[in-house]
């Protein structure tokens, strides 16, 4: 494990805690790993409630909240009600930042990084870095977003390969100012024991599960369709297959439609949003993803971690999180033909093929996603950019005005201070900021 002084302190910013997704249970498991390490860890949330006390829609559920509370993470809230750019969300920010004086902000998803970017100029900090989830090339507007602020951070993190080249692609990051790391999952003491791996013998059904909120991104009614002519072409020795969809979102009143429409009611099950998928992974038989692209795919790894053999599609990211043809097999993105192909070919391997091929994917994550081995790069990473940034700064390399050109220098103190004096925090607070 990475040395460290005792009980630096971090704060990990996240739009919301409402709605828990992939990069919002990455930065979950971060900083809660972080805390039982030893580091002193404040989430913060940009919108909603954080108080765990009861549900609400807009909040964290009470089961996230006992867990996070329980490893010692500190919980805040900015109350944004405008995306990032909430008045009120700057004041309690700068006044909680005044007291608490953070070492490192770590900021995951857009808004939350154009937020800890640009209250950097209010906060001085040592060090604010960000990290990319989505393999998908942003809009124009975010891509100036990113471009126009990257002087304000000391490294850009991707959660994989493929994250990478779309960063670098697009103008998000400098070729030397990314690092990846992905996604880190925490294997269970049960994984790899026998008895607790699916495919069991004998004769029943096979039973498919797929994980990830109901969005467009997910591309469901590719996989609707394709497990509708998986049944079709089924033969009369094949097992009776079902699918178990986990996750909840817009699309949910639509995919259930198309399920009735294809004839599917009684062998697709919408079990919506489960803080646990782990019983219903260790239930099933195999995995499917139909997404259109993905950073990382968490789903597939924590499929793997549980001896899930996995049938995906070929989006971005996807492949750095399974061996093609040893831990399951790839296909191309919203191709139903091929995705039902594949779905066919798994369940008709011999059940101790399938059982090999979910223990080589337990070792392939365990080897490279253990959350144990990703919170150490985490460590090291932030050490590093501690060291490059001993004192705390407004923007991310104190020796910018010395090495940048007069135009370049110029440049960056206009856009500082038209930033600070149009900020929700006003003129006054900005001249304060920069004496």
């Amino acid at each position: 494990m990475v040395e460290k002084p005792a009980m630096l302190h971090i704060a990990i910013v996240i739009p919301t805690l409402a709605q828990i997704g992939g990069a919002e249970n990455q930065a979950l498991l971060l900083a809660e790993g972080l805390a039982f390490r030893g580091w002193r860890v404040t989430l913060i949330a940009l919108s909603g409630d954080v108080s765990g006390l009861e549900y609400k829609p807009e909040g964290i559920s009470p089961q996230v909240y006992n867990k996070l509370a329980g490893a010692g993470v500190q919980l805040l809230s900015l109350h944004m009600r405008k995306a990032w750019v909430d008045a009120r969300g700057w004041q309690i920010f700068v006044g909680w930042f005044r007291v608490n004086r953070p070492a490192i902000v770590h900021a995951h998803l857009p808004h939350a990084t154009w937020f800890a970017r640009w209250v950097r100029l209010l906060a001085p900090t040592r060090v604010v870095l960000e990290t990319l989830h989505t393999g998908r090339k942003p809009s124009l507007r975010a891509r100036l977003g990113y471009r126009l602020s990257n002087w304000l951070s000391n490294r850009t993190t991707c959660v994989s390969d493929a994250v990478a080249r779309m960063a670098l692609e697009a103008g998000l990051v400098l070729p030397a100012h990314f690092t990846v790391i992905p996604n880190g999952i925490a294997i269970s003491d049960e994984a790899g024991c026998e008895e607790g791996m699916p495919g069991q013998d004998g004769p029943r059904s096979f039973q498919w599960v797929a994980v990830g909120r109901l969005a467009p991104v997910k591309d469901y009614p590719t996989l609707l369709r394709a497990f509708a002519k998986l049944r079709q072409s089924a033969g009369r020795d094949a097992l009776p297959s079902t699918l178990v969809i986990l996750g909840a979102g817009e699309e949910e009143l639509y995919l259930r439609q198309l399920t009735r429409l294809l004839g599917l009611d009684a062998h697709v099950r919408f079990a919506g949003f489960v803080e646990d998928i782990q019983p219903l992974l260790r239930e099933s038989d195999a995995f499917v993803l139909s997404s259109k692209w993905e950073g990382l795919p968490v789903g597939v790894l924590e499929a793997e971690a549980a001896g899930l053999p996995v049938v995906a599609t070929d989006g971005a990211g996807t492949g750095e999180a399974m061996l093609d043809g040893q831990t399951g097999f790839l296909v191309p993105v919203a191709n139903v033909g091929a995705l039902a192909e594949a779905m066919e070919r798994l369940m008709a391997l011999p059940v101790q093929e399938r059982k090999q091929m979910g223990r080589m994917g337990l070792r392939f994550v365990t080897q490279r996603f253990s959350l144990s081995i990703i919170l150490d790069r985490w460590e090291s990473l932030y050490q590093e950019l501690l060291h490059e940034q001993a004192r705390p700064s407004r923007w991310a390399r104190p020796d910018y005005k010395k090495s940048a050109s007069a135009e370049s220098a110029k440049t960056v103190y206009e856009t500082a201070s038209i930033v600070l004096e149009s900020s929700p925090l006003g003129r006054s607070e900005a001249k304060r900021s920069f004496r």
